[in-house]
């Protein structure tokens, strides 16, 4: 079998989201006529069927389902190609860092006062993005680097260096009535409205839905939400909120990710900047308190 045009997985993803071909005909600016034929087409070429097209409704094969899926790594991967292509082309060549507000674990400013000194450094770009923002821009090729969280985030396909792993605290209003304690278990705040982050599945929690930090802030300000999070936002917490240890919580670990096929002389620089500067702060962040296990995976890897 030849291989699969860009064109044809396009022509199938549209279909497979939109489960109508007029809609996804509209979608893609095309007659649907033509449409059906390319799909009909790539169902003969592949040897399985794709879609169910029953009394004007469609639905995806097992098989149907595989493809979306595979399509859309696929279609991912060559727009952060171009992308990625075009940006080192450019006569400033940048390194892209994305990260949430605050959070880099207090460790930017630092990295960023040495990294110009490091063989192949770049100038540095630093995006500020919602926390589901940061691995897309990093998989579409519009950042180079990013600050991510272990264990909430999916790794696939990128490198990673862990940096500083940090006691989980939770944040709650100085009023709340478990605000005093010296510390808590998560069972302790069963029954309260735990926030979940937008974008990112699997999440227990009956609190709303936040994009980012001082969204959260403000809503657990109110009495609207706690939040489960690194200690490092102790940092920039207000003065109108408190944090407690929680001694059960997983602990969270910084990681910079990048993609596993980068090659950047600039970003390797950028990457031993950063972990040369998260070693000598380690032994003084993320203490547990007595009695909590130290939490695992916290060497360094070669970037």
């Amino acid at each position: 079998m030849s291989r699969l045009e860009t064109r044809e997985l396009a022509y199938f993803l549209a279909v497979a989201e939109e489960l109508h071909f007029g809609r996804a005909a509209q979608r893609l600016g095309m007659a649907q006529p033509p449409l059906s034929r390319a799909i009909r087409q790539l169902e003969r070429r592949i040897g399985v069927l794709l879609l169910l097209r029953e009394n004007r409704r469609v639905t995806l094969t097992e098989a149907g389902r595989v493809l979306a899926a595979e399509a859309a790594v696929v279609l991912e991967a060559a727009s952060a190609a171009v992308r990625r292509t075009q940006r080192a082309g450019q006569r400033d060549s940048r390194l892209v860092v994305a990260m949430k507000p605050g959070g880099d674990g207090d460790l930017l400013p630092a990295v960023l006062a040495a990294y110009p000194a490091e063989p192949g450094a770049a100038e540095v770009e630093v995006v500020l993005c919602d926390v589901a923002e940061r691995s897309r821009l990093l998989r579409d090729g519009t950042a180079d680097i990013a600050f991510l969280h272990s264990p909430y985030e999916d790794f696939t396909g990128l490198d990673t260096e862990p940096l500083l792993t940090e006691q989980a605290v939770v944040v709650l209003p100085r009023t709340h009535r478990l605000a005093e304690h010296p510390h808590l278990r998560l069972a302790d705040l069963a029954g309260e409205p735990t926030a979940r982050w937008q974008g990112r599945p699997g999440q227990d929690g009956s609190g709303p839905e936040v994009r980012d930090s001082a969204q959260l802030m403000q809503l657990i300000a109110i009495g609207r939400a706690v939040a489960v999070v690194p200690e490092s936002v102790r940092t920039q917490l207000r003065s109108d909120l408190a944090c407690v240890p929680v001694l059960d919580a997983a602990p969270v670990t910084l990681v910079l990710a990048w993609p596993d096929h980068s090659r950047s002389p600039a970003l390797a620089s950028f990457v031993r900047t950063a972990a040369s500067i998260a070693a000598r702060r380690r032994p003084h962040s993320g203490a547990l308190p007595q009695g909590v296990p130290s939490p695992p995976g916290t060497a360094l890897a070669e970037p």
